[in-house]
């Protein structure tokens, strides 16, 4: 069974892992102590006995856990890993008398593994946080009876019965009744929304003050929150790049170790002048030092906590390697409409014959487009109103307009073709209209044009704000759509776009990418329709509106969930201080390596020094990743 489905059965898993966090550091601590127990005995008692014995406890209690998935690993894959060598470099200390070394060694292994299982249940338990707020049943409608069931088991189609406080269990649509929904869960947003009959509702989002009942219409399993949740699971198990590289080579790098110790070890009495015992004690050393444990620890962990963080602030990713990718992009390609713009058109202009009244001319409009199937019918009568009347004849010409009769008189509302009569009149202020990208209808009587609605799709609120920081942040931000050169070129123009290319099928927009790829070599591509699928597949990285089509959002590698596309230039530079701190670490990791290694060479380091550089580097690059989780969003 999925756990991802099943809400109650996975926070029985994230217990278990929250248990097992504090078990690896209790573990940890207690070697520790042992060890600072046989170091005094050691020095008190003098007793080999004694102190011997503790210091097996430490390695026994200390490296328990990393020897069991070192073993577990090799078994599995076939191949060595950094855990064995940690195993072997302790017990080697222990075996030419190092015991404190060896312990000590164990002892901080156990601190980082714990520190590390730390950062990665804490991206689990924000996940948890989610799954708690995913109801376990459902009041279901049969009949006239209620009846209590599991989610698991409602249908498509069931109808489910929500009182005031409770949350919605799963995805549906109102049937009756009216309410004000918080859908912060969903959205981000703490404003309640106000829902009524017909509307759409989300699973895990709050009824706050009404009685409804709805219509299922998706699974429990297919829910938009549940996707939620297994896009944040995915992002989890899926490993950037730069972790996968270490991974591919960890067991090549762990046999060359082991075969350079054991060349120091064979070769060094007689290639230099060290004797026997001096070759064992580097070449033990050389096991300690040069186990990559600091590079692996450099990148998973705050690959985790920048995805743990951006997922607060409502930019879900789905792996590592997008949130990688997304701070090598150097431009981004926008959807036009649903992505830089709301995706309703709205009545912007009206050019009225100076001879009509206003009022006049909104009434017959009204009436006549409340009776159109028109898409641009119903922004039409949200601005003109409300008005009484009786229509005689309607007649809907196709792809022209409509013709009517109201109080005994013939008008005509449409195209220009068909319903302009003013020869030259609007001539001048309809071409400025149509160049800044306007759609016009006309209305018109018998003899004359009485005027002229100019509508035109809007930008969201914060596109321009949000095309400003990509500019200033040195992505170029390109428009690929579908509408004409003149629509294209005026939301273009408002937004502040570096370019745009108009007119483009969902295959031509493909086309488009591919070649914006071969000009700027990483690019990103934001939609929010199935038309937009193909080319977020094509991009380096597909970014999803979060009230996008689930096309779009099955396809894309990165979701905005509020909708808010100012947090794009956030993401980027979040994703960007992870490719930084990732270096940061790298570069530290390797940099403490190479020290530590050529200082043994030179018979410059002790056994002591060597556990502390190379351990401590651990926990460094461990801690520095951490950063991510409490960096600041704008």
């Amino acid at each position: 069974m999925n756990t991802s489905t099943v809400p109650h059965e996975k926070s029985h898993v994230f217990k278990r892992a929250s248990w097992l966090e504090h078990i690896e550091l209790i573990m940890a601590l207690v070697s520790g102590v042992l060890i600072v127990l046989a170091y005094l005995a050691e020095k008190q008692v003098g007793a080999p006995s004694v102190y011997v014995t503790l210091y097996l406890s430490a390695f026994l209690i200390g490296g328990y856990a990393k020897a069991k998935e070192g073993l577990t690993d090799t078994w599995e894959t076939r191949s060595l890993n950094v855990e064995l060598l940690m195993i072997i470099a302790a017990i080697g200390a222990a075996s030419i008398g190092y015991w404190m070394e060896g312990a000590i060694l164990i002892f901080i292994f156990a601190l980082s593994g714990a520190l590390e299982t730390y950062t990665m249940n804490k991206n689990e338990r924000a996940l948890e946080s989610l799954m708690e707020l995913q109801p376990e049943q459902a009041t279901r409608v049969t009949g006239d009876r209620l009846e209590v069931v599991q989610i698991e088991d409602l249908a498509v189609g069931d109808q489910i019965y929500v009182r005031p406080g409770e949350r919605i269990p799963v995805d549906g649509r109102i049937l009756s009744g009216n309410a004000s929904i918080e859908e912060a869960a969903i959205t981000g947003e703490s404003i309640p929304v106000d829902r009524g009959i017909g509307d759409d509702v989300f699973g895990s989002s709050v009824n706050l003050n009404g009685v409804l009942t709805i219509e299922v219409t998706k699974l429990a399993t297919e829910t938009l929150f549940q996707k939620i949740i297994q896009m944040v699971q995915q992002a989890q198990e899926e490993k950037s790049p730069s972790a996968q590289f270490i991974d591919r080579y960890e067991g090549r790098y762990v046999q060359i170790v082991l075969a350079s110790v054991t060349a120091i070890i064979l070769l060094g009495p007689f290639l230099t002048s060290w004797s026997l015992e001096t070759s064992i004690y580097r070449g033990m050393i050389l096991l300690v030092v040069a186990s990559p444990c600091a590079l692996v620890a450099a990148i998973t962990p705050a690959a985790l906590a920048a995805i743990a963080a951006s997922a607060k602030h409502g930019i879900l990713f789905k792996g590592g390697a997008h949130i990688e990718n997304m701070g090598r992009l150097k431009a981004i390609a926008f959807d036009k409409t649903g992505t830089l713009t709301i995706g309703k058109p709205e009545v912007q202009h009206v050019l009225l014959h100076p001879d009509v009244a206003q009022d006049d001319v909104y009434r017959i409009v009204s009436l006549i487009e409340e009776h159109s199937m028109h898409p641009l019918a119903e922004a039409l009568v949200a601005y003109t109103g409300k008005h009484k009347g009786v229509m005689e004849e309607f007649k809907d010409v196709t792809g022209s307009g409509i013709e009517a009769t109201i109080d005994g008189m013939t008008y005509r509302v449409g195209k220009q073709k068909f319903a302009d009569r003013s020869g030259d009149f609007f001539t001048d202020q309809v071409n400025r209209l149509k160049s800044a990208g306007h759609t016009l209808v006309f209305i018109s009587d018998a003899s004359r044009t009485l005027g002229a609605f100019a509508l035109r799709d809007t930008l969201r609120p914060e596109a321009k704000q949000a095309i400003e920081r990509l500019n200033r942040l040195g992505i170029a931000t390109i428009m690929i759509t579908g509408d004409n050169e003149s629509t294209a070129r005026a939301i273009a123009t408002e937004a502040g776009l570096t370019r745009y290319i108009a007119e483009c099928l969902p295959e031509e927009k493909v086309a488009q990418v591919k070649l914006l790829k071969a000009e700027y070599g990483s690019i990103g591509m934001i939609g929010d329709g199935i038309n937009d699928a193909p080319a977020l597949a094509t991009a380096d990285v597909g970014i999803a509106m979060g009230e996008g089509t689930d096309a779009a959002l099955e396809t894309a590698d990165v979701v905005l969930m509020k909708n808010d596309l100012v947090r794009l230039s956030s993401a980027i530079e979040q994703s960007r201080k992870l490719n930084r701190i990732v270096l940061q670490n790298v570069v530290f990791a390797l940099g403490v390596i190479l020290v530590l290694i050529a200082t043994n060479i030179f018979e410059l380091l002790v056994m002591p020094f060597a556990v502390v550089g190379h351990e401590g580097s651990t926990i460094l690059v461990i801690l520095n990743g951490l950063r991510l989780l409490s960096s600041s969003w704008d």
